[in-house]
């Protein structure tokens, strides 16, 4: 924690002046929307403000794009869009617009974001959801230490957004995530949970005994596969007069496996009514 923390290798700093040229390419990419374009005024948006983009190419004024959350390409005026390192780290984004970006659905109590001074290169503020929106003006020493408060300083900023994510010390609450962190690569999302179909509750008492000795799997059946294989087994062992027959069905399936439920534990088999 601050002054006290372990030091952290030259890989795993976030030092915002001097970025290493590897790891700036690639989130060089990355922008956010400021404001919708085109204006709701002119024509329904193809981007809304808060929406995630990723370049594919920059031509001056003018920016290819693809949104992260609908994968549609399309080019901006790079004037409505502001770049983002680290998921946190806003470029060029005035007080107000942070306060726009964090009072938009999906942020909460505690998201942040940390942005860079309009006017001076190097200079931070961090902006921080709560019951209003907090904001803190981030100091840097001459050794480019910063800090907010003069008795905790880190060797970087996110030394700095580590130790405020563990505890609030200080600040109106303790950072929980990054702005807009809730949009989401649509690609990344988790597909649906397979449909779940009911079937009607049954009485076993009414299963026709056929479809309880059926080893047959393809067929439509109300009762499982695994199900009538032990039924069956245990009518073998039982001595029931279809024994045999069944016994000659199981040898013809050598794809199939029978599960023969232990002798002991047969009687113990307590059957529901409503599955």
């Amino acid at each position: 924690m601050g002054n006290m923390m372990r030091s952290v290798s030259a890989r795993d700093k976030v030092n915002t002046e001097n970025y290493d040229s590897s790891q700036k390419n690639s989130e060089d990419d990355m922008v956010v929307v400021l404001q919708d374009y085109p204006s709701p005024e002119i024509s329904e948006p193809i981007y809304t403000m808060g929406e995630k983009l990723r370049i594919i190419a920059q031509e001056a004024y003018w920016w290819r794009v693809r949104s992260v959350q609908t994968g549609k390409e399309n080019y901006i005026p790079n004037s409505h869009v502001a770049k983002v390192y680290h998921g946190w780290l806003f470029e060029g984004v005035e007080r107000q617009k942070a306060e726009e970006l964090l009072l938009l659905p999906g942020n909460r109590v505690g998201s942040f974001l940390v942005r860079e001074s309009t006017r001076e290169r190097g200079l931070y503020s961090l902006s921080v959801r709560h019951r209003i929106i907090k904001h803190y003006r981030i100091f840097r020493l001459d050794n480019s230490w910063y800090y907010i408060s003069p008795r905790l300083t880190f060797q970087c900023l996110e030394d700095m957004i580590n130790h405020y994510s563990d505890s609030a010390d200080g600040l109106c609450c303790v950072l929980t995530s990054p702005c807009l962190s809730g949009m989401t690569l649509q690609s990344d999302a988790n597909p649906g949970a397979p449909p779940v179909v009911m079937r009607r509750n049954f009485d076993w008492k009414k299963v026709d005994r056929k479809e309880l000795v059926s080893t047959d799997s393809c067929s439509d059946n109300m009762v499982s596969y695994g199900v009538r294989n032990s039924i069956a087994a245990y009518l073998s062992f039982s001595g029931n007069q279809d024994s045999a027959q069944i016994r000659a069905e199981s040898r013809k399936k050598k794809s199939k496996s029978v599960y023969a439920l232990p002798e002991n534990s047969i009687s113990n088999l307590d059957y529901e009514d409503d599955l």
